[in-house]
């Protein structure tokens, strides 16, 4: 996950390997009303799959990763958690 401060926020990208897990993977969570599809990884020249959302600033989300299959599961390198979901704090 890369971070870039904004004057009106923070755009954070979310980075994940190209082809694991397989098919589609979308990021959910509080910032999308936690739909499917809204923020989908899409395929990088570096391999990886990646999406970049923008955020107001001083907010935390909740948010998982949400692949084909109804398979979700979290960013490992997040450590901090509100219950089984990743939190952000921008």
């Amino acid at each position: 996950m890369l971070r870039r401060p904004r004057k009106d926020g923070t755009e954070v990208t979310f980075v994940l390997p190209g082809e694991d897990p397989p098919g589609p993977v979308s990021v959910v969570g509080d910032f999308n009303d936690w739909r499917p599809g809204v923020h989908t990884l899409q395929p990088r020249k570096d391999g990886k799959r990646a999406v970049t959302v923008a955020f107001p600033g001083n907010t935390t989300q909740s948010f998982r990763y949400l692949a084909a299959g109804d398979y979700w599961f979290n960013d490992e390198s997040t450590e901090d958690r509100d219950g089984a979901n990743n939190r952000l704090h921008t």
